[in-house]
């Protein structure tokens, strides 16, 4: 098959700026494709806003590579949605390492044998920290779960649940005493209402369907501790 003229190709997933990974990553994109390559990595972190300029700026053929770790189909799905509102579906594509090693996975374990620069040493290693506070229940005011099933996945629930972690960071209360505890979930149900988000206490449910929502989720119930009766789930008569 034959690999279409693409005007630009873009790298994007989180953690590709700083770490281990970024390293490596970095530096094998070079040698592959050249300085300039490292242009085309967007880092999705803190958000997908840079990858949603960056398509908007692109006027040619555009491939986007998905680097997400904990990418699924439906979040790929999610990617490929969002991108065609943005530009012409037909001039964008996507392609994802999801999945990539399941038909030879010892294959590509072996082949890092072979491959000294991909091997990191083990010198000053951070140690992990003395202190057992995990083993202990936190004294957080609130539990917040966000549901990462398959069909809250595919509405968007994966950058929902990192812009989540960053707004409460940013006000001061993640994982924090009087702060919020923050946990991915599985299906919680109702999917159909998703991406699903249960506040406890009080006990609430909401649907979070957009950036805006998770913002003023922050704002108003767990800094202001009012809750949003026009973002909760129906409940059954």
């Amino acid at each position: 098959m034959t690999t279409p003229p693409y005007a630009q190709v873009l790298f994007t997933g989180p953690d590709l700026l700083d770490g281990s990974f970024a390293e490596l990553f970095r530096a094998r994109l070079v040698e592959l494709r050249g300085a300039p390559a490292l242009a085309e990595i967007v880092d999705t972190g803190a958000g997908y806003g840079g990858l949603w300029q960056r398509v908007k700026e692109c006027s040619g053929r555009l491939l986007v590579i998905d680097l997400e770790p904990q990418s699924s189909s439906q979040h790929v799905d999610w990617l490929r949605s969002e991108l065609a509102s943005l530009s012409e579906p037909a001039r964008v594509s996507v392609t994802s390492l999801f999945g990539q090693l399941d038909a030879d996975a010892a294959g590509a374990a072996c082949a890092l044998i072979e491959r000294p620069e991909l091997h990191l040493d083990c010198v000053d290693v951070p140690a992990l920290p003395g202190s057992h506070a995990w083993s202990k229940i936190p004294a957080h005011q609130y539990r917040v779960l966000l549901c990462n099933g398959p069909r809250c996945t595919r509405r968007g629930a994966l950058p929902l649940w990192k812009m989540l972690r960053e707004k409460v960071k940013d006000a001061g209360l993640l994982e924090c005493e009087g702060g919020v505890h923050i946990t991915r979930t599985q299906c919680q149900f109702p999917c159909d209402q998703g991406p699903t988000l249960t506040v406890y206490p009080p006990g609430h449910w909401y649907q979070v369907r957009s950036e805006e929502d998770v913002v003023r989720l922050v704002d108003e119930q767990l800094l202001g501790g009012r809750a949003l009766p026009e973002l909760m789930m129906a409940r059954p008569a």
